[in-house]
């Protein structure tokens, strides 16, 4: 996890959501990446996204079987029907999201049974970090109005 916190500050030093992703085979980084949709003005360029482009290329297969994903905090539904997509085996970040959060707190799309592929899902990681980093951001934001 310290990990996909190093690449959120990635995010927060070009003023960017601070949200970092890192994707493991075999202990192995094979994909990382951070939040970029304002920057390159993209609404799909969540860490997460950019984190399973990365490991796709590195791996030379769409399917992420036996990888692993840490994320700083709770994937959204784009991200989580990605994580699927991608067949990624397990999914673990930090701070939940009980407004977006599609792997616990609002929804469960990454372990629904209704899927053809799930992926086991544990919270919660260096929650404090992760939720501080995303809090100091948005209070950042607030106080620029």
């Amino acid at each position: 996890m310290n990990l996909a916190i190093i690449e959120a500050y990635k995010a927060l030093d070009i003023d960017e959501v601070p949200i970092g992703a890192v994707i493991l085979k075999n202990n192995k980084i094979v994909g990382k990446g951070y939040n970029q949709t304002e920057n390159l003005k993209d609404p799909t360029a969540h860490a997460e996204i950019i984190a399973i482009t990365s490991a796709v290329n590195t791996l030379g297969d769409w399917r992420l079987n036996d990888c692993e994903i840490y994320i700083t905090k709770e994937p959204c539904p784009m991200c989580a029907g990605a994580i699927i997509n991608a067949r990624i085996k397990s999914v673990y970040f930090g701070a939940y999201d009980e407004k977006e959060g599609c792997c616990g707190s609002l929804y469960q799309i990454c372990n629904d049974p209704r899927f053809k592929h799930r992926s086991t899902v544990s919270g919660g990681f260096l929650n404090y970090e992760c939720e501080q980093l995303l809090k100091s951001f948005f209070k950042l934001k607030r106080n620029k109005k």
